[in-house]
């Protein structure tokens, strides 16, 4: 069973960071790919960027490159989502995710509870 426990948000004013954290156990982390996706208020969930099982490739959405950055610690089988220059668009609850394709959101198939980020202005 894949398990995944995001922690890390919480309130942030403009222009702050923020680290997101994602905690899975050593079998999850060396058989997938790895993942975060928001989902704000009304709207649909949108894939974030994700990790390669190596670590050695990245993919980000266009909304988020040069802010974001995705990492993963294989020692404490962690994968971390790196947010700067938020903007209150960043408000959403993110989702760590496992699956086939770091840049494919559709193989995606394992999900964490999420956790809210809430951007101030």
């Amino acid at each position: 069973q894949v398990q995944l426990v995001e922690s890390g948000g919480g309130l942030v004013q403009a222009g702050g960071s923020l680290r997101l954290s994602c905690a899975t156990s050593g079998r999850t982390f060396s058989s997938y790919a790895m993942g975060w996706f928001r989902q704000a208020p009304g709207k649909e969930r949108e894939f974030v960027g994700g990790i390669s099982r190596s670590g050695g490739n990245t993919y980000y959405t266009e909304s988020v490159k040069g802010r974001f950055a995705i990492s993963k610690d294989n020692g404490k089988n962690t994968l971390y989502l790196q947010m700067t220059s938020l903007e209150p668009e960043d408000t959403a609850v993110y989702y760590c995710a496992a699956g086939g394709s770091y840049a494919a959101p559709k193989s995606f198939t394992y999900w964490g509870q999420g956790t809210q980020v809430t951007v101030s202005s």
